[in-house]
């Protein structure tokens, strides 16, 4: 509750005023002169004896209620509408051998998913989904605002679940495929590769020109440190064994697919870069919220008045009834 005029709650002072004032009046009023009142002091007090200070009590009560009343007392009501205008997003991850190079702590795999999870959980209002790569892909998940769902079925994904090789083209079409009916007004895909496209029957720039043709914006990154990166295989004989491995990145076609849909490309060389792009893309694809709030205000000053018109009421029955005083 709130006060329309609280400046009115400033005459409250006057309360503690009236209840001086009254007790100086009862006690410089002149009553009856008798000669000796002994007798009468020794006679029991009755019980409207004891209150004869209510009728001061009510009109101080009366006065603080009445002042409150003037103050405008209001309960509002706030209704809160949120429009959120969200972007539909597919996550195109690469599942491929190579995401197990450490030169990422722990594997440039398991980065890549604790990062893409975070990006997740800060998103409001988009539908993601997302489609796994390697020699072939796949939709993991598709479109959906069911963040806990798809986070889930991205915990479920594996490097080795699919067979070997790098597919980019491939999972470019597959995402803008699941992107092309959609009614979002903004359409993104974020790529994540770590190697070069050696299978599939669809060239990346043919895939990212079909993006472009449809409004789909392609954001590619590319992870991976300089020169080489350790690598753990299983040798036959030898049993596992670390051993550097080159690391080969086709930036210029990734750059060619982002450019050709009016994305941008990207190289994260560890996993706090990594994550830094995709705030930055999260950034540059933030969803639009419109806030509506309304306000509905109800006047509750009726809940002082009356109550204030009663204890005038009252005062005055006891005041010139069983109450009253001589002279």
């Amino acid at each position: 509750m709130e006060f329309a005029h609280p400046q009115w709650l400033a005459l409250l002072i006057l309360v503690p005023l009236l209840g001086a004032w009254e007790w100086w009046q009862a006690r410089r009023k002149a009553g009856l002169r008798f000669s000796n009142v002994a007798s009468a002091k020794a006679v029991p007090k009755t019980l409207w004896t004891r209150l004869g200070g209510l009728p001061a009590m009510l009109r101080m009560g009366a006065l603080t209620l009445g002042i409150l009343a003037l103050a405008r007392p209001q309960e509002h009501n706030v209704t809160q509408e949120r429009f959120a205008e969200g972007v539909d997003i597919i996550l195109v991850l690469d599942t491929s051998t190579s995401m197990r190079a450490q030169d990422f702590q722990p594997n440039r795999f398991e980065a890549a998913r604790d990062v893409a999870a975070e990006f997740i959980r800060g998103r409001v209002s988009d539908r993601i989904g997302l489609i796994v790569f390697a020699a072939k892909a796949f939709t993991q998940t598709p479109l959906t605002l069911d963040y806990q769902f798809l986070l889930r079925m991205l915990g479920e994904v594996e490097v080795g679940a699919i067979e070997d090789g790098t597919a980019i083209g491939t999972a470019l079409a597959t995402a803008v495929n699941r992107l092309k009916e959609t009614e979002a007004e903004s359409k993104v895909i974020i790529l994540l590769t770590d190697g070069q496209n050696n299978r599939g029957e669809v060239d990346p720039v043919t895939a990212s020109e079909v993006a472009a043709t449809l409004g789909v914006r392609v954001y590619a990154i590319g992870v991976g440190t300089y020169g080489e990166a350790p690598f753990i295989i299983d040798h036959p004989f030898a049993g596992r064994q670390r051993q550097m491995v080159p690391v080969e990145i086709d930036e210029d076609m990734l750059r060619s697919v982002a450019s050709n849909t009016g994305g941008q490309y990207f190289r994260a060389t560890n996993k706090q870069g990594l994550r830094n792009i995709y705030e930055e893309i999260g950034e540059l694809e933030k969803t639009k919220i419109e806030t509506r709030i309304y306000t509905d205000y109800e006047e509750r000053y009726a809940f002082f008045l009356w109550p204030a018109f009663g204890l005038v009421l009252l005062e005055v029955l006891f005041s010139t009834t069983r109450l009253r005083r001589f002279p």
